[in-house]
């Protein structure tokens, strides 16, 4: 596999990862470093993922090509469920190995390959094979989103906890502010907290603020 190819996934669904994402994306094309992303695998849509479309809104690009040929859309369910229930529903079990081969075309078209998870780093694929065990197998570098929501410190410091278990290469950990909340108490401190966290404990990863 390429080392081309990036994760991101975070502590739950809706915490910004479609979001942190295409932001990424867009820095990084405006580096210089051809960036596209891939959607793991949709579900909740019928034909074209709703988070390319919310990547290339905030990248700045039309669709592409391979968003054409559903190349960066390989895997797309009917019911907005954990992809394990999703396939069960749709009657067809998810297609890994055309997952695979999609996102070595992309690494293989451009610089860098940004896979948006589904959900946190537990949701199930299958009854047996979890989104962390995809990451792992593949030994793909992992992009975090967390937020500094009530309960995101405890929520973030589990997930890492699996993932040094599993030495899973922790490339960054975006810390999420939309929205802002009325209050920034909470979330202040969460950031203040999650900050140090990270340079004590992984130091050779990054913490962006978005």
């Amino acid at each position: 596999m390429n080392n081309n190819i990036y994760f991101v996934s975070g502590i739950d669904t809706g915490i910004g990862k479609s979001y942190a994402t295409g932001f990424i994306a867009k820095q990084w094309n405006a580096a210089g470093l051809r960036t596209i992303t891939q959607k793991l695998v949709q579900t909740g849509n019928t034909s074209i993922s709703e988070d390319i479309i919310l990547h290339r809104e905030l990248m700045g690009i039309a669709f592409t090509q391979e968003d054409m040929q559903k190349i960066t859309m390989p895997e797309i369910f009917s019911y907005p469920a954990s992809p394990h229930l999703a396939a069960r529903i749709d009657k067809r079990e998810i297609n890994f190995e055309k997952m695979r081969q999609a996102t070595i075309q992309l690494s293989q078209r451009y610089d860098a390959v940004l896979i948006e998870g589904a959900g946190g780093l537990m949701v199930p694929l299958t009854e047996n094979y979890l989104i962390i065990d995809y990451i792992k197998e593949m030994d793909y570098p992992l992009l975090f989103v967390t937020s500094g929501k009530l309960g995101s410190i405890n929520h973030t410091l589990l997930s890492l906890e699996a993932v040094a278990r599993r030495r899973i290469q922790l490339h960054t950990v975006i810390y999420n502010t939309f929205p802002v909340p009325e209050d920034n108490t909470i979330s202040a401190d969460t950031q203040r907290y999650l900050r140090t966290y990270i340079q004590t404990r992984f130091p050779e990863t990054a913490f962006i603020v978005i």
